[in-house]
This record gives C-alpha cells, sequence and structure tokens, in this order.
C-alpha cells in the first residue's frame, strides 16, 4: 500500500529496491510497536504486592536489585538479527498473492475485508493465500533450524 501510494510515479525498475526497503522498515517498526506495547501495557495484576502500608507501587516494582538488570549480549542480537533477515529471506521466496496477503494480514495488522478489498479478490482467497504463506514458512524456518 504504502509502495502505490507514495511512490506510483517511480519508474519500473526501482519498485522492486524500494518495495524491500518499505518491508524491512515496516517489520522493524512492528517489532518496535509490539516491544513498546508489551511494555506499556503489560497486565499490572502480574505485579500486583503491597507494601507494608497496602499500596502497590509499579515503580519500586521494576526497580528490582541491584545489578540485577538484563543485558542482551552481543551474541544474543546477532542471532535475533539473523533470524530477522532469514525470514525477510524467506518472505520473499513467497509467490507473489501469497506474500501480499500475508503482509497485509499480519504485517500491517489489515483485516480479511480490508485485504481482500484491497487485493480485489474474496475474503475466502485472502484466508487460503495467508494459510498456504503460513504454512511454507512454518516449513521453510523450521528446515533451517529456526522455532517459534
Amino acid at each position: 500500500m504504502k509502495l502505490a501510494e507514495h511512490y506510483g510515479d517511480k519508474p519500473v525498475a526501482e519498485l522492486p529496491m524500494l518495495f524491500q526497503r518499505i518491508l524491512s522498515n515496516c517489520t522493524l517498526d512492528w517489532f518496535r510497536r509490539q516491544k513498546t506495547r508489551n511494555a506499556l501495557f503489560s497486565n499490572l495484576s502480574d505485579f500486583e504486592q503491597t507494601s507494608e502500608d497496602g499500596d502497590f507501587n509499579l515503580l519500586e516494582t521494576f526497580a528490582g536489585a541491584e545489578g540485577s538488570e538484563k543485558i542482551e549480549s552481543a551474541e544474543d542480537s546477532s542471532r535475533r538479527r539473523q533470524i530477522f533477515e532469514e525470514i525477510e529471506a524467506q518472505i520473499k521466496e513467497l509467490p507473489a498473492r501469497q506474500r501480499e496477503a500475508f503482509l497485509m494480514r499480519y504485517w500491517e495488522e489489515m483485516d480479511v475485508a480490508e485485504t481482500a478489498a484491497a487485493m480485489g479478490c474474496s475474503e475466502g482467497s485472502v484466508k487460503t493465500h495467508c494459510s498456504r504463506a503460513v504454512q511454507a514458512l512454518g516449513k521453510a524456518l523450521k528446515a533451517k533450524g529456526i522455532q517459534p
């Protein structure tokens, strides 16, 4: 959608490169949004503990013990980046309609009706394309040793 909206006037030869950049940026944005949502909207009842005066203080809950901050190692960071790159490569390998349906549904967070309208097909076709894309991605990633 972003490619059509913002780069419709570009030469056809530039479109694949622009699509890959948009896909990469959208993927990173999605993961950033998920991280922010998880941090901001975590279930406060998971943290409930009362102090002596009966008040709940979220800041005290997150303070933790001295030196107990979790720091991601360079190895973990590198491995995570490699997994993201492998997922992106496998998405590129999907047939065009499956890739289109998958990205609209799961990366752009569009519902089935919106995706069907954008793709110019039925809702059933969108569901079929998404299902096949998920199955193909799961099989390809498992073959690479990447487990959910």
